[in-house]
């Protein structure tokens, strides 16, 4: 009773306070003459001073309420710590749904109103290019072109270059896949290797020759099977410019699925091993094959501070368009950026491929003549049946005369009289004759074009950066800066046709499977990488890093690798050969098994009470793996905690940044369980049954689920223990409707189980936020009413099926070419429904033939409660030429707009366009779309990459799997027949507007809101939970880990603490710090959210973060820490923009 007469007089004072502070505003406001001159301008009338004076009143109301607010929060967060049980206690209200009392600690939401300016927009220059301008106003009409089919016929004089001569640059290149018709080792053994052997020794014959290279992957793998003497020849080609590595990434990454974590990722991997062991610092981008290109791309390799890119894979009638208007070269700018810090100079490759025919000139017929591989009486030969002649004196002169017909045409669609012509295709140079053939033939040419001045052209091999240098040098800028009159573009390049209505939109769902395993590999990696960043930083202030496993660097640098190869665009595409798509597959879960290990080791160390007592054990580790894999192919098992009379430890990991209320399902042997917090205090439980199939309940497995607040970055503890059924232990109810459906359900003891043949009425589960009604028939989602609100909110879900065209050109693992608009997905049988209902959580699963859809409710305060979770388990393995597609149809008035995500960084607008096919207007979603009108925006988020598209108003539309018994012909060779029972996850998230502007405007930006950055991260990186293996560990040895002071603002995301190597397998002690800052839209609602959540325009104290560590030295870096940006500062205080991802190196200590 005390402490609630305390507590009462506290609040009654601080309420005091703030009335009185308010009566002296008003009293101020009465008597301040400055402001009544601001009042001059009213009338003197008496009514007109006190209608100023009440205007004013309301307007210091209004900036008072915030502080209001806060004093109410605290006085109701005094009181409930006084008075409420340590527990979330659930009950039953009076119409029989179950509520969660409030937690003993409120929440607030607090946003500085200039945090919330950005996503307004308005600030720089609109550029000339818009990409979604462009796509709406080009016809799109494939007119014939001539020998340029997809072009035009292009003229010249010959007088065109009297002025300036054409300076030609001939770049030879050899691009190889990591990884496509044959496996990444054995590329690497039958080609790889002799393409880098001979080039070794082929440069070096003539100081004029060059070569282009992109994947360090093959070329790391190569340097360490090299002599020392090939090693030093190596890095003198390198230092004297004859061999450029472009980009520098692990990979030559796709653009469409791929994340932003993975992309930096791989370009890390990259640029640390050539800086390591060549020395050498990428300047320009080359990105010939990924199959379209997003502007995510730009930005980090312009962060990465190269200062030119170029990009091949672009629509055919956008190439067209760009050369009519000489923009084929132009500076790439990001949406938001108000001062030009992100343009980067970029070249499209104007015709239809990268290979020698379409690389020349407009006429592949001319330029596969002058591919000397193909001389008479080699493998390959040229398919336009003239082929290629060797150079001689007799033919010099027409032979230079046919080919410079060709440079000189290429060179009218661009604006300077440099000119870039690509010498390469896949896997070429793999043998000595072909390097002669080329170089030999060429030098003849360009010796003859180069002793006649007349012909006004210098022809010379050249790398990428000696062209991008040349040209910057004739227009008189420095290097990466914009040419005078080149034009500037936003947007991106999706989605990609090669010709006619082939669209290559299948690609973004193909093989979903292995897209999913990608983020759960990628969500371990950081999770690994930030535990063990930390836990060697703390082994070494306590004087333990010679306990510590530092061997599992070793397995981090593999993980970092296996993540980065499979970036590689046809592994995370899907669009390998089935031996190749294995290979992959056992080197994800190799990795993931090895992350695991690391996370273990390192939550040990970090965990334990007494770090003196450490103790690393190979052979006995001190957690269980939370779940396990028996093959690359199969889902993941969860370990079941087995319970006996002694207590079971559980350590939960939570990978976000910002603390997190979830609720975490483990499994356990027995229903009668008592889980303690680590301080010993029992914890409400809901306890379900865990289902192998519709109607079948695992015999003697049970799901505890316990909701628990997690420390940002942290470990928890949690105890089990064996009980009899208590007060905190509540079962699920569970209702099944067989649907006509001869099946006998066990009736277990455990829980209250109802059997119904039918259920022919709709029904809800509902949560403190919302009621969610659902089909009685199909038991798919059919509407949501919000609490607060009468009116329900349509949002219709229905399974669709496509099929392929019966024509010779079918769908494939790349092409999307569906013979008609979708059909609706007709089960052989009634679904089987099963719905749970308890305190923490209710769900709805049905079941059929081809899909089981899990839709749950999580009853919570803050993030995890106010969005659906949804687990969609397809199996369409039975399917011929079928692609399942998941629609979700609203009333929200969208107006053929809707929004997707590019790598999870950004969200790019798009327009449903009528002139184009159906398969056009499919996007890639690796993380989220939406739909909006005026009041209401409906995310769906994602845990895989996927193809997504909104082909009518307030529909979004996602592509499942696709099944398809044909090659596509780009190739493969293959169809898409190993399809595997594939898990997608999603989350479904429903917002109001509050700030009433207009939406559907021109605007060429749009931001996620906090609730949706946060929603979208609780999917992808759920917490990790690892069952103590040791039965003989007590309370006291385990101590919960918080590593930060406090929770990052909720706009900064920390991307990776990734450990920078001294030597390849060994660490140094310093940490690669990337944090992203994220723009967020301030105008969807924000209020009553039930979570924390503070802005702080961009500053964050680095030097008092993290818990018993002090930052020993910060400097800001480029992307991948090969440039400083600044000296080392005493200062650590660090500011970013929003949108931008700043990379700094640490060593904590």
């Amino acid at each position: 009773m005390k402490l609630k007469k305390q507590v009462t007089v506290c609040g009654a004072a601080i309420f005091c306070v703030a009335v009185f502070s308010l009566y002296l505003m008003l009293d101020r406001v009465q008597h301040d003459p400055a402001r009544h001159q601001n009042g001059g301008n009213f009338p003197r009338s008496q009514i007109s001073v006190l209608q100023n004076r009440i205007e004013q009143l309301e307007q210091l109301l209004e900036e008072n309420h915030e502080i209001i607010s806060h004093i109410k929060d605290s006085v109701l967060e005094l009181t409930a710590n006084a008075e409420s049980p340590p527990a979330l206690m659930p009950y039953h209200t009076a119409n029989g749904s179950w509520a969660v009392l409030p937690e003993p600690r409120p929440s607030f939401f607090s946003v500085s109103p200039q945090d919330c300016q950005f996503a307004l927009g308005g600030r720089g220059q609109k550029p000339e290019l818009q990409m979604l301008a462009v796509s709406e106003d080009l016809p799109f009409d494939n007119v014939e072109g001539g020998v340029w089919r997809q072009g035009f016929d292009i003229s010249y004089s010959p007088n065109d270059w009297d002025a300036e001569d054409l300076q030609v640059f001939v770049v030879p290149h050899s691009h190889n896949d990591p990884g496509w018709i044959k496996t990444f080792d054995k590329y690497y053994m039958e080609q790889t290797q002799h393409i880098l052997n001979s080039m070794v020794s082929k440069l070096q014959e003539d100081p004029r020759r060059r070569f282009l290279w992109a994947e360090v992957s093959f070329f790391a793998k190569w340097w360490d099977n090299i002599s020392a003497q090939k090693k030093a020849a190596v890095r003198r080609l390198v230092g004297n410019g004859q061999l450029e590595i472009a980009t520098g990434g692990w990979v030559m990454p796709d653009e469409a699925n791929s994340h932003y974590f993975a992309l930096i990722d791989q370009l890390i991997e990259g640029h640390q091993w050539l800086e390591r062991n060549l020395g050498a610092t990428p300047r320009s981008g080359w990105a010939v094959d990924p199959f379209g290109h997003s502007s995510t791309m730009p930005y980090l390799l312009r962060r990465a501070n190269l200062t030119s890119m170029l990009i091949q894979r672009v629509h055919y009638a956008i190439k067209k368009h760009f050369a009519a208007t000489h923009s084929l070269e132009f500076m790439w700018r990001q949406m938001w950026d108000p001062d030009f810090s992100t343009d980067i100079f970029c070249h499209m490759m104007p015709f239809y491929s990268y290979d020698v025919p379409h690389t020349c000139g407009p006429d592949p017929k001319i330029c596969c003549q002058f591919d000397f591989k193909r001389l008479p009486g080699g493998r390959i030969n040229c398919p336009w049946k003239v082929p290629p002649r060797a150079i001689t004196e007799a033919n010099v002169a027409d032979r230079a005369a046919l080919l410079l017909d060709q440079y000189r045409k290429k060179s009218r669609l661009f604006r300077s009289n440099v000119l870039l012509v690509p010498l390469g295709d896949d896997f070429r140079y793999d043998k000595p004759q072909e390097w002669d053939a080329q170089f030999f033939n060429y030098q003849r040419l360009f010796d003859f074009l180069n002793s006649k001045p007349e012909l006004h052209v210098q022809a010379q091999f050249g790398t990428l950066s000696e062209y991008f240098d040349a040209l910057y040098k004739r227009t008189g800028v420095e290097p990466g800066a914009r040419p005078p009159g080149f034009p500037v573009l936003s947007g991106d390049f999706f989605s990609y046709a090669d010709r006619e209505d082939h669209y290559w939109t299948g690609y973004y769902t193909s093989r979903p499977f292995y897209k999913s395993l990608d983020r759960v590999l990628e969500a371990h990696l950081r999770g690994a990488e930030v535990l063990y960043s930390l836990a060697v930083a703390h082994a070494r202030r306590s004087g333990l890093a010679g306990q510590y496993p530092l061997s599992d660097f070793a397995l981090l640098t593999e993980a970092r690798r296996t993540l980065g190869l499979f970036q590689h665009h046809d592994a995370i595409t899907g669009t390998a050969k089935e031996a190749v798509v294995v290979d992959y597959g056992v080197r994800l879960l190799r990795s993931l098994v090895s992350l695991k290990q690391v996370i273990i080791n390192a939550a040990h160390y970090l965990v334990l009470g007494d770090k003196e007592t450490y103790e690393f054990d190979p052979g006995t580790p001190f957690f269980q793996m939370d779940d396990s894999r028996l093959s690359h192919d199969a889902l993941p098992e969860r370990t079941v905690i087995e319970l006996d009379s002694s207590p079971r430890f559980v350590v939960l990991f939570n990978p976000l940044e910002q603390e997190r209320l979830s609720v975490v399902s483990l499994l356990v042997n027995s229903p009668r369980v008592r889980v303690l917090s680590e301080e010993g205090q029992p914890l409400s439980v809901q306890i379900s049954a865990h289902w192998s199939s519709a109607t079948n309940m695992v015999p003697d497995v049970y799901q505890v689920s316990v909701p628990i607040r997690l420390p940002a970055l942290g470990l928890s503890t949690l105890q089990l223990q064996p009980d009899l059924d208590g007060p905190y232990t509540v079962p699920s109810s569970i209702r099944v409707y067989l649907n006509g459906v001869k099946l006998s359900v066990p009736r277990q003891t455990a829980f209250p189980l109802r059997v119904m043949d039918s259920s022919t009425s709709d029904f809800a589960i509902s949560n403190h936020y919302m009621q969610v009604w659902f089909s009685g028939l199909t038991g798919l989602l059919k509407s949501i009413r919000r609490v607060d609100e009468e009116q329900e909110q349509q949002i219709d879900m229905k399974l669709l099926i496509y099929g392929t065209r019966t024509s010779k050109d079918k769908s494939g693992a790349y092409l999307f070419l569906p013979d008609s608009e979708a059909k609706p997905y007709v089960p052989k049988n009634s679904p089987v429904l099963r719905v749970t209902e308890g305190p923490f959580f209710s769900e709805v699963a049905a079941y059929y033939e081809h899909f089981h859809q899990v839709i749950r409710l999580y009853n919570l305060p803050g993030v995890e409660g106010l969005s659906l979770d949804m687990a969609i388990l397809v199996d369409i393995r039975d399917y011929v030429n079928k692609e399942l597609a998941l629609r979700i149809h609203t009333d929200i008035d969208s107006q053929g707009t809707f929004f997707t995500d590019l790598n999870g960084f950004q969200v790019q607008p798009r327009r449903y366009l009528k002139k184009l096919p159906l398969q056009a207007n499919f996007y890639p979603m690796p993380v989220m779309a939406y739909i909006q009108d005026a009041q209401r925006r409906l995310t769906l988020y994602t845990a895989q990459a996927l193809g997504v598209s909104s082909l009518g108003d307030g529909q979004l539309e996602v592509i499942l799997d696709r099944r398809l018994m044909q090659d596509d012909n780009r190739g493969l060779g293959q169809g898409l027949k190993d399809n595997k029972v594939t898990c997608n996850r999603f989350r479904l998230l429903l917002e109001r507007r509050t700030m009433s502007r207009e939406v559907q405007d021109e605007r060429s930006t749009s931001y996620p809101s906090l609730l949706s950055h946060l929603t979208s991260m609780y999917l992808n990186m759920p917490p990790l939970a690892l069952p103590v293996a040791k039965k003989q560990v007590t309370s006291s040895t385990l101590r919960s880990f918080h590593p930060l002071t406090s929770p990052l603002p909720c706009d900064f995301h920390l991307l990776n603490l990734r450990t920078i190597p001294a030597e390849d397998t060994l660490p140094s002690a310093d940490a690669a710090l990337i944090l992203h800052r994220k723009g967020f839209d301030c105008g969807l609602e924000a209020k009553n959210l039930g979570f924390n959540c503070t802005t702080s325009q961009g500053k964050l104290a680095l030097g008092s973060l993290f818990r018993g560590l002090d930052v020993v030295f910060l400097q800001p870096t480029s992307l991948t820490l090969l440039y400083p940006l600044a000296s080392p500062s005493n200062s650590t205080d660090i500011f970013l923009e929003p949108m931008e991802i700043g990379t700094f190196r640490l060593r904590l200590g």
